[in-house]
């Protein structure tokens, strides 16, 4: 499957900063037609251009002239509820964000090296600009579940980088029962965001390719090459790779881990690819994950299906709100039955993961098939029920 990820479409808020060093200025035209509001952050302070904007698509340039990493936030006024963020701003670097929001009071803030609570203020989002209409309520609603869609893809990417790099380590370290202990759970990380992995195709050829399916004259690299070396015993023929081998190989995986998360860290999305990637997992499972043949050598499936069905949970979770304005029966459905096949993955749970596949009889895994089906089938119609 193929989740095709065209230019920007979205996302997020600035903030604004409440500290000693930050300085901001009242200027509506800023994010009106002035273009967008100017914010730079350092590792003590954050100085935004203005601290209002018009109702509307409101946008905001981002500069790190800090040492640090950094990240920009625009939250609910109680600071519970994240509206719109960019997150992995370089020093140096810059990133644009824009966010359709509604009149009301904000925070904002900015978070230099990525931890804590940030540098925040106060931000308002004021009348609409003189002869503007306000935002529809559809439109707000659209602009948070793309912000929240693409936050969650980047989080997911960021977990893989670190929980491969674990896993790796071990790996070339020769300690092969902490290897595979931590395989299933570093990949549930790719799983959960696979249709947006596989649109990089040259990336997911190099990662995530089982050998059935290696072209003619490539050679095998990733996932499941790994995978067979730490569970030889389904090839009797089969030597286990050197340590030279297994290094250069676990590189191999590394690198293209971090440039899957780099290229991830670009990527925006509109509604139908937010609804699209939910039905896509859902296919995942159905067609490589329910017939447990996805891991062939550790027979890890059901990690593999679990993450595919967390990943369409979450996108359907983000459209949800529109799916309950335009067609709240087969919200209601959708709900009813993404929590039904949670409850029967459940019973296959072996303490903090799953049973191994091969321990399911027949009967569990038509129930497993069935509650597929079950969920794909509504699932199908909902890209067409959120768009307008």
């Amino acid at each position: 499957m193929r989740f095709v990820l065209p230019a920007a479409l979205l996302v997020v808020v600035p903030a604004l900063a409440a500290c000693t060093q930050n300085a901001t200025t009242s200027n509506h035209d800023a994010a009106g037609g002035g273009g967008p509001i100017s914010v730079t952050s350092t590792d003590s302070s954050c100085t935004v251009s203005s601290d209002e904007a018009p109702a509307g698509p409101v946008s905001f340039t981002v500069e790190n002239g800090g040492s640090k990493v950094t990240e920009f936030y625009l939250y609910s006024a109680d600071g519970k509820r994240i509206v719109g963020e960019v997150e992995n701003i370089g020093p140096g670097l810059q990133g644009r964000l824009t966010v359709t929001a509604e009149e009301g009071d904000y925070l904002a803030a900015c978070k230099p090296g990525m931890a804590g609570a940030g540098i925040r203020s106060a931000f308002t989002v004021t009348a609409p600009a003189k002869g503007a209409a306000a935002p529809s309520g559809d439109q707000v609603l659209i602009s948070r579940a793309q912000n929240r869609y693409r936050t969650w893809v980047q989080r997911q990417s960021e977990a893989l980088v670190v929980a491969t790099r674990q896993f790796l380590a071990a790996y070339t370290a020769g300690r092969d029962d902490r290897a595979r202990a931590l395989y299933p759970t570093a990949r549930s990380h790719y799983e959960a965001i696979e249709p947006v992995a596989e649109s990089f195709g040259d990336l997911d050829q190099k990662m995530d390719v089982r050998e059935p399916d290696v072209e003619p004259g490539t050679r095998w690299t990733g996932w499941h090459r790994i995978e067979k070396d730490l569970w030889p015993a389904r090839d009797q023929r089969y030597h286990t790779l050197r340590p030279a081998a297994r290094a250069a190989m676990a590189a191999n995986l590394m690198k293209n881990t971090q440039v899957l998360s780099q290229q991830i860290g670009t990527l925006t999305f509109t509604t139908d690819q937010i609804a699209n990637g939910s039905s896509g997992l859902m296919e995942e499972v159905a067609t490589s994950k329910v017939t447990g043949e996805e891991e062939y050598w550790s027979h890890t499936d059901l990690w593999d299906f679990a993450a595919n069905v967390k990943g369409a949970r979450a996108a359907f979770e983000d459209v949800r709100p529109i799916l309950a304005k335009r067609d709240p029966a087969l919200e209601r459905t959708l709900t009813a039955r993404f929590a039904a096949i949670d409850a029967l993955l459940d019973r296959h749970r072996a303490g903090d993961g799953y049973v191994l596949y091969t321990e399911l009889g027949r009967a569990e895994v038509k129930r497993l098939a069935d509650a597929v089906n079950a969920v794909s089938e509504p699932l199908s119609h909902l890209t067409a029920a959120v768009l307008p």
